[in-house]
């Protein structure tokens, strides 16, 4: 500290002792008195010092002011020291003074503060001990405030590029008027690599800044939280033993992240309230440039180019028109930095979010470690941070359903061999299959079929059952949690009563209906409304063009049918004996694939469509237009990808017939039969061959486009131009935009993957492990793509995953109800059921040692005379079904067994659906959305928060009242 700044440091240490403090008034808080150590005042919250530093933002400069007591006393010594600035580029040269700074007058020309009790928080213990502390850590997030104006201050907060040659030049100049009119600055700077490119540069100064902060009703700290619960903390006290140990055992897990290389990211440590200018004194406010957020500024930024005009007319507003018609070409938020550097990370620390973000989050040999959720959020925003959160807590609840679902494959693996159905089929030398086909097709003998029976008895085995149960309770006990982890994260990211705040109408809905206006009955306010027959009807067409595209897709799926049995006969005549002789295999396998390239193409005209419907309908709010466009692309995609799985497990030879007289198709082709080993293998092979192909797909198109593009951009500026020269929007404006509908293909993706995973998981058990590897995967490769490779997004805010939700629980329903007709449709579970107890060995339970299921292969075959085939052939054969044989008194009528079976499958159904869903009910009643301690916690912070805004105001009033010298209340006059 310099020595011109300690008689003045000692002289207001005295000062402030002597002041009287402030008494408790009858409205004080209940935790004022406790924490009178803490805090003498609620104005001290508003020092200009914080022993701990922002995440996000930290003043590149720091400034203490002196009081009005200590000028009159020392007017030399304040002209001598009358500034006071801490550089963290050089704190070797780290001093104290006192007096009045200029710039923080301007910053707090809206309020008076009292200066005595702005000094008081900070006192330097020892100078050495501070400066190890600030660089540590602070150094590098102080020193970063992202690109700035020429004049090296100004922050960039958007940027807006357009080409030179475009000749809507007068809409451009109307609206960069309009917006300097509005309160930004704007600076424009040509490109280094082309000389067609403009860059605008905008920044929002401070006035503007808290002018619109006040309209959005932004939430701000203005008061360090304090709790105090004696009565709760002593019956917690062996939870929070516990805890603790948990803590402890925690900080060894390699899995956590090191906490060293994060700065303080616990904004929830003071209480928010919307911002006011009126009330700018209850406010902490350490820095004017970095109160608010690089994400909130560009969040105001946005919403300010939203409606500005470009032209005269109710309907000429709006960034996106004037990117839409050509005026602008690209409108993004700059990212704060390179996401590289030279220098190691653990000795130098980070040179910004961006590069903290990349080594600690995006890297592949972070792997294994947990997201930085915080950091996420503040960089890109809670919408984002949401995503990720949800992506993390589906990959971790998916680790319990991999093993159990591996355990469940692996039982099947090692008890293949001791299958009596396996054993039977692969024994049956003797037995011949009927053909398959009508012209090429021969006799097959039942044993061909051993490898099949083999590889169906992996997934269709005494753990099936179980699993499909466990796997419809683990998705309640998932998006349950999840709900209570939403919640936390809604609370701790003040996002609690956002919705209602700071939504706002979209511009085309308020273009469209602004002279139908009413009058809000929440804000009490006009404002734009559509009325109920036009909204029907637009609705009604929207919902004609969802169900033309799902009879679309019903019409390619059954193309694909049509295909395979049109083929199939042609394989079985095959000339390579591979085919030849696996032609069941070789159709199944060549429809699949023409299936997903039908899927594919789909895909194409399904964004398009759903995005023309969802802007006919004119939704009112940004999360209205993004719920209503989820929900088509999600009906669409669902559709398309599961109509052809839902096909094979409920229909595929389902309605053959039976030999002599099979049903076909327009009376040609005859309708396609399962493998003599059951269709469950058709349908394995089918969802595993559509989930592998496009996840590669979606990764390529995700990662590997953009990895391309971006390298052929730098290619390209290479030539001519090093690439060091190049400034960082114009770094930004040579990567890939963000997907233009933010982040609906990613929750797309994975609400589609969730489908596979539930869906038809009694099918294919492997399906969590195979999920699991996938997003752990998928978590990094967002992560590079989203640091490394996409222009930053625009940091919008959230409070849940929107619609994606409700989606969920629908699939988990579904889940329920197809995995109950897969077990007693699709598999053999309740035929094998039947026959054990009813028909088998032990039915009489006369031999109970002996295996139940001997002779099942043969009891589920029926007979066939071969002469009524017209084939010059005699004798029998057999083929999947229970009808009676040819010598009965009824030929190939259906035997009472078969109606016994069909009850059984209808009442395992029944009960299968009652009993998972009364136990999915009772645990979604067991585990409630918010948990009982921060229910409580928030309830108490809006009484809190009431008080403190009413202390806080008291007590500016009695400030003023002191300085002009009126006598001084405690209570309100």
């Amino acid at each position: 500290v310099c020595h011109h700044a300690r008689p003045i440091i000692s002289f207001l240490k005295s000062e402030i002792t002597k002041e009287t403090s402030l008494k408790p008034s009858r409205r004080s808080l209940p935790c004022l008195a406790q924490s009178y150590a803490y805090s003498k005042s609620l104005s001290q919250s508003t020092s200009l010092f914080q022993s701990t530093e922002s995440e996000s933002q930290a003043p590149t400069s720091i400034t203490l002011i002196s009081t009005d007591k200590a000028e009159q006393v020392n007017t030399e010594e304040n002209k001598n020291d009358s500034v006071l600035r801490c550089s963290f580029a050089d704190l070797s040269d780290f001093c104290l003074a006192l007096g009045k700074d200029k710039d923080y007058t301007d910053e707090s020309e809206h309020a008076t503060y009292d200066r005595s009790r702005l000094i008081n928080d900070f006192v330097i213990k020892d100078k050495s001990e501070f400066k190890t502390k600030l660089s540590k850590n602070d150094m590098n997030y102080i020193a970063s405030s992202g690109p700035l104006f020429k004049d090296g201050k100004k922050r960039i907060d958007y940027i807006l590029v357009y080409r030179k040659t475009n000749i809507q030049y007068d809409k451009r100049n109307t609206f960069e008027k309009n917006l300097r009119a509005e309160g930004l600055m704007l600076e424009k700077e040509p490109a280094i690599a082309s000389h067609d490119i403009m860059f605008i540069k905008i920044h929002i100064p401070w006035d503007t800044l808290c002018k619109y902060a006040e309209r959005l009703n932004i939430r701000m700290p203005f008061r360090k939280k304090c709790y105090y619960t004696d009565g709760r903390s002593k019956s917690m006290g062996r939870m929070q033993t516990y805890f603790r140990r948990i803590k402890n055992w925690m900080a060894q897990n390699p899995m956590v992240l090191d906490k060293s290389a994060f700065p303080d990211l616990e904004e929830s440590d003071c209480y928010t309230g919307p911002f006011s200018r009126a009330r700018i004194h209850h406010f902490i406010i350490n820095n004017k440039d970095t109160f608010f957020s690089n994400a909130t500024r560009s969040r105001i930024v946005y919403h300010m180019l939203e409606r500005t005009k470009y032209e005269n007319g109710i309907s000429k507003v709006g960034i996106r028109k004037l990117i839409n018609n050509g005026s602008y070409i690209a409108a993004f938020p700059p990212h704060e930095g390179a996401y590289k550097s030279s220098q190691p990370i653990k000795t130098h620390g980070p040179q910004n979010n961006r590069h903290l973000l990349y080594e600690r989050w995006a890297r592949w040999g972070m792997w294994y470690k947990h997201q930085p959720l915080d950091l996420i959020r503040l960089y890109f925003g809670e919408k984002i941070g949401l995503y990720f959160a949800w992506l993390g807590w589906y990959t971790g609840m998916l680790i319990p359903a991999a093993i159990v679902g591996l355990c469940v494959f692996f039982y099947g693996l090692f008890t293949m061999n001791k299958s009596q159905v396996s054993q039977e089929i692969c024994k049956a030398t003797e037995v011949f299959m009927c053909p398959l086909c009508d012209k090429n097709c021969s006799l097959q003998r039942l044993n061909d079929s051993c490898i099949y029976a083999k590889v169906t008895y992996l997934f269709d085995n005494g753990g099936t059952v179980f699993f499909a149960i466990f796997m419809a309770i683990w998705a309640t006990v998932f998006l349950e949690f999840w709900k209570r982890r939403r919640s936390i994260l809604t609370y701790t990211w003040d996002l609690i009563e956002w919705e209602e705040e700071e939504e706002t109408l979209r511009p085309q809905f308020e273009a469209k209906y602004y002279k139908m206006e009413i009058v809000n009955p929440i804000t009490g306010k006009p404002e734009p409304h559509q009325p109920s027959s036009d909204k029907v009807t637009r609705l009604l067409v929207s919902v004609s063009g969802i169900f033309f595209m799902i009879s679309l897709v019903i019409t390619a799926v059954f193309g694909v049918v049509v295909y395979r049995l049109v083929v199939m006969e042609q394989f079985a005549s095959f000339k390579w004996n591979f085919i030849k002789q696996y032609w069941q295999f070789a159709t199944s396998a060549a429809a699949v694939c023409i299936n997903f390239i039908i899927i594919m193409l789909l895909n194409l005209a399904y964004e398009k469509i759903a995005y023309l419907l969802t802007n006919l309908e004119y939704p009112r709010t940004e999360s209205e237009w993004e719920n209503s466009f989820a929900l088509k692309m999600f009906l669409f995609q669902f559709v398309n990808l599961n109509s052809s799985i839902f096909y094979i497990a409920f229909f595929l030879g389902r309605f053959v017939g039976h030999p002599g007289k099979y049903n076909k198709l327009f009376d040609r082709w005859r309708l396609e039969e399962c493998h003599p080993s059951g269709c469950l293998i058709d349908l394995c092979l089918q969802m595993g061959v559509i989930m592998f192909l496009k996840q590669i797909w979606n990764n390529f198109m995700e990662l590997g486009y953009p990895l391309i593009q971006n390298w052929w951009s730098r290619h390209k500026i290479k030539r001519g131009i090093h690439d060091a020269s190049i400034p960082q929007w114009e770094n930004d404006w040579n990567l890939q935009p963000m997907n233009l509908h933010g982040l609906m293909d990613e929750y797309l993706e994975m609400v589609l993957q969730f489908g596979f995973t539930t869906i038809f998981v009694a099918a294919f058990p492997l399906a969590p492990l195979l999920a699991l590897l996938n997003n752990i995967i998928e978590i990094r490769l967002d992560a590079y793509k989203f640091v490394t490779q996409w222009r930053r997004p625009l940091p919008a805010r959230a409070t849940d995953i929107g619609i994606w939700l409700g989606i969920l629980e629908g699939i988990g329903i579904l889940a329920v109800i197809t995995n109950a007709f897969v077990i007693a449709i699709t598999s053999d579970y309740i035929p094998r059921f039947v026959y054990e107890y009813k028909y088998g060995p032990c039915a009489n339970h006369v031999e109970p040692s002996e295996n139940c299921l001997k002779g099942y292969v043969n009891n589920s075959l029926s007979f066939f005379d071969l002469s009524e085939l017209g084939m010059g052939k005699s004798g029998y054969c057999r083929y999947r079904d229970y009808r009676g044989p040819p010598w009965s008194s009824k030929p190939y009528e259906f035997t009472l067994q078969y109606w016994h079976i069909l009850a059984a499958r209808l009442a395992f159904i029944i009960v299968f659906e009652h009993l998972v869903f009364g136990i999915k009910s009772f645990i979604a009643y067991l585990i409630p959305d918010v948990p009982k301690g921060l229910h409580d916690r928030i309830r108490r912070e809006k009484y809190l928060v009431q008080e403190m805004m009413y202390e806080a105001e008291l007590e500016h009033l009695q400030q003023q009242r002191r300085k002009s010298g009126q006598p001084v209340h405690h209570e309100w006059p």
